[in-house]
């Protein structure tokens, strides 16, 4: 079985030092950096913009996998990829033109991503599937931390997999919610390739061994 990405995500670290969170992050040897981006409409809870993400940008090696979970995402890729993002997501649910703003992130020199909340089906971004670089499962309802994963969730981890093998594609599979030492071999074992989590990370005391652990070594 192969050994998944870990990207940590701050939306769980303490805001009044980011900076120490994305070093903490390089230390544990978490190859990502999740950076969840929420604007109060998508999702109800609001976190941070652009700046934040150039501010912390020379703090840490590892990529920067920002997470739109807004409406009218095509507002802000312009000033993300600037900021320093390596991967821009956005949410199927959130736009009408998916195909126009895959091509837009891809042409600022980006990763482009695609994600579905729990009520969302993988059939909603089928068509997509040829354009992206990375897609995104949500494993919870978004907009807060230290929720519970939904195992049912990871049937759509399943039939990316499938369809990726039958296709020869070759985009990343993401979860994002409820990853901690308890759910991650059935993560692993649903075919991810990246496994972002949160206060799983931030409030583990051996933050490298956590790393390990998750990745099933």
């Amino acid at each position: 079985m192969k050994k998944p990405i870990v990207a940590p995500s701050i939306l769980s670290a303490d805001f009044s030092n980011v900076a120490a969170a994305v070093a903490d992050i390089d230390a544990a040897g978490a190859e990502w950096v999740h950076l969840d981006v929420m604007d109060g409409k998508f999702v109800p809870n609001l976190t941070f913009g652009p700046k934040l993400v150039k501010d912390i940008r020379d703090k840490s090696a590892g990529v920067f996998d920002v997470h739109l979970m807004t409406y009218q995402p095509e507002q802000f890729i312009d000033s993300f990829a600037q900021a320093g993002a390596d991967y821009i997501t956005f949410h199927a649910e959130a736009v009408v033109h998916g195909h126009r703003l895959l091509a837009g992130i891809r042409g600022l020199g980006k990763k482009a991503g695609i994600s579905v909340v729990p009520s969302t089906p993988v059939s909603s971004i089928e068509p997509l599937l040829p354009f992206v670089d990375l897609t995104l499962v949500m494993t919870v309802n978004p907009g807060f931390g230290g929720q519970e994963l939904i195992p049912e969730c990871l049937e759509k981890v399943q039939k990316l997999v499938e369809i990726r093998e039958q296709r020869g594609f070759r985009f990343l599979i993401s979860v994002d919610g409820g990853i901690n030492e308890a759910t991650a071999r059935m993560v692993r074992e649903a075919g991810v390739d990246v496994m972002v989590t949160g206060s799983a990370f931030f409030n583990a005391p051996d933050k490298s061994s956590l790393v390990a652990r998750l990745k099933g070594s």
